[in-house]
């Protein structure tokens, strides 16, 4: 069964990414929240309609970008609402690559020596999406008949009581010793959560915690 949250634009599930190799590691890596597959919606005209829209969660957690063409080619959408195309540049797997080449490699470990872990595990919308999704997408949608997007937008609380608890639970089954964290945000939660009395506070096996923050 698929662990959905929500619908994409054209019908993907949205769903939860987690780390999937539970054997300990070296280091325990903390993002923000999940990232998604982008693609460009060309309009039956030949006209680009959106550069670039989520459509899919990403198939492994910190997705470097890899198999775009399969995934985006999968998603069938009508004649009437026009073709997706993967979407340019730099715009699937930033995240996982800049993880690899920016904190791993640095720090002399590969992926299989890291637990991975968001904050919300599942893609969040930002501001582009939600006006790409209610000025292109939803008018279309509701003319065909599409799927009625529902995605989420980022939480103002980026971890309630049980995700807490889940991600200080996945902290000790990892025996990680080393904590990296990518961007303020989840430094600045690490810091709320890890004194004592936090969910972080009493984490067996990561004694020697070190944050480290993407500027």
């Amino acid at each position: 069964m698929i662990d959905s949250v929500g619908t994409f634009p054209f019908g993907q599930p949205i769903r939860r990414v987690v780390e999937t190799d539970r054997s300990a590691k070296r280091v325990f890596v903390l993002g923000v929240y999940a990232s998604a597959v982008h693609a460009r919606w060309i309009g039956p005209e030949g006209k680009e309609v959106v550069r670039s829209l989520g459509v899919a969660s990403e198939p492994y957690i910190f997705w470097r970008g890899d198999g775009t063409d399969e995934i985006v080619s999968k998603i069938e959408i009508p004649a009437e609402a026009g073709r997706l195309v993967p979407a340019g540049g730099n715009l699937n797997g930033p995240s996982g690559r800049s993880l690899d080449e920016d904190f791993l490699e640095p720090l002399g470990m590969g992926r299989d020596q890291a637990w991975l872990c968001d904050l919300v595990p599942h893609s969040c919308m930002n501001d582009g999406q939600a006006g790409a999704i209610e000025k292109r997408y939803a008018p279309v949608a509701r003319r065909l008949g599409l799927p009625e997007a529902d995605w989420a937008t980022v939480p103002k609380k980026l971890a309630d009581e049980a995700r807490c608890r889940k991600i200080a639970e996945e902290l000790r089954e990892s025996k990680a010793e080393v904590l990296v964290t990518l961007g303020d945000l989840p430094l600045k939660w690490l810091g709320r959560h890890s004194g004592r009395g936090g969910p972080l506070g009493h984490t067996a096996g990561s004694s020697n915690l070190m944050g480290r923050s993407r500027t």
